[in-house]
């Protein structure tokens, strides 16, 4: 079964890269709380029961509301796809959880449908930390990355990430320390990679 790739971006995005703009202080709050009772909604219809609250731009399931078994079921990862050649197989820190990442996903979707585009926003879903936790994580991947492609001049293929997370190694490369190298994205979902290269040279 194909994982579901999770987005903090609007539904009526062209590409990883485009910027939607974004909603005024009022309407970015009004969004946050219909998303707030649409995910405590969606996870009571899952049988979880959760407290959600709305933190900064991030949508925060309580984890104290949780039992174990809940708490196991929403942060549980995804089997890892066939590896790229680049890597002989996916750490368990390569990939992130399965049912958060999907209903991150839904909501991005959902709630932005047929949203005018300066109310669109992008919804982001987290519980006990994990979404700084895998910043951190990625930081380290970038990091190697990086190191791989300017010693040996070859691209490097990151394997399954979601599309959230490869918009935001896009962002983290997207600093002048990094100019000399480029990012693009490499087939289609649900197998997307994120791809990173030495820059070509100017003419």
């Amino acid at each position: 079964m194909s994982r579901p790739k999770s987005s903090t971006g609007s539904a009526a995005k062209k590409s990883e890269g485009t910027v939607a703009p974004s909603p005024n202080k009022s309407t970015f709050a009004a969004n946050q709380e219909r998303a707030r009772q649409w995910l405590q909604q969606v996870l009571a219809a899952m049988g979880i029961p959760a407290v959600v609250r709305v933190v900064g731009e991030v949508l925060e399931i309580e984890a104290s509301s949780l039992t174990p078994a809940q708490k196991q079921l929403l942060l549980a990862k995804a089997p890892p796809l066939p590896s790229p050649s680049s890597r002989d197989s996916p750490q368990e820190e390569d990939r992130s959880p399965v049912v958060l990442d999907a209903l991150q996903y839904l909501a991005n979707t959902l709630l932005n449908l047929n949203q005018p585009e300066d109310q669109q926003q992008p919804y982001i879903l987290d519980l006990d930390g994990y979404r700084q936790r895998r910043l951190q994580e990625l930081k380290v991947l970038v990091a190697a990355a990086v190191e791989k492609v300017r010693a040996t001049g070859r691209e490097y293929e990151f394997p399954d990430l979601s599309a959230a997370e490869r918009r935001q190694i896009h962002t983290l490369l997207n600093d002048p320390a990094y100019a000399d190298l480029e990012t693009f994205s490499r087939g289609k979902e649900p197998d997307r990679r994120l791809v990173i290269r030495r820059a070509a040279s100017p003419s």
